[in-house]
């Protein structure tokens, strides 16, 4: 398993996939290279992760909120998230919840097992065959130019659809 770090949010708009770009939290940024894994998410997905990743509050609480107020008042809470497969470009994830001292492992969509993982800052990993199978290769131009980067994905991602990941 390898832990993940959010890298960008891609909103596109409500005719376009959105994707939730991952890469290792460990790999070397400084050597120049690293992985992403783009996740495709719909709109409603997007902005669920869009509202954790930005920090926004509402007066009323979310479904992902309600979702942890729940949990916290059973005494559990988010263990971590396991993005465990990937077919025809499809991911799946398992949200490990813990709860006096036991594993709860259930079966997840990405974007809300990542959700609620982000608002309670617990880890995501990614399994070794998943990683090797749906990451792409992505060189950094030096020096490293974090806003740079990201608009040459979006203009990369503008040309892309769902069926190019397809396996």
């Amino acid at each position: 398993m390898v832990e993940l770090k959010v890298l960008t949010l891609i909103v596109t708009g409500p005719s376009a996939p959105s994707f939730l770009v991952m890469q290792p939290k460990e790999e070397l940024v400084s050597e120049g290279k690293s992985r992403v894994i783009p996740i495709c998410v719909g709109m409603p997905e997007a902005m669920a992760l869009g509202s954790v990743l930005e920090g926004a509050r509402f007066e009323r609480p979310m479904t992902h909120d309600l979702m942890l107020d729940a949990l916290t008042n059973l005494d559990a809470r988010i263990d971590h998230v396991l993005i465990c497969d990937v077919k025809d470009g499809t991911f799946y994830a398992r949200l490990c919840l813990s709860q006096h001292g036991r594993l709860i492992d259930l079966d997840a969509r990405p974007s809300d097992a990542i959700a609620l993982a982000l608002r309670q800052d617990a880890p995501i990993y990614i399994n070794d065959r998943v990683l090797e199978q749906a990451s792409f290769p992505y060189l950094f131009r030096q020096p490293f130019d974090e806003e740079r980067i990201v608009d040459d994905f979006k203009d990369f991602l503008k040309n892309i659809s769902p069926d190019d990941f397809a396996q």
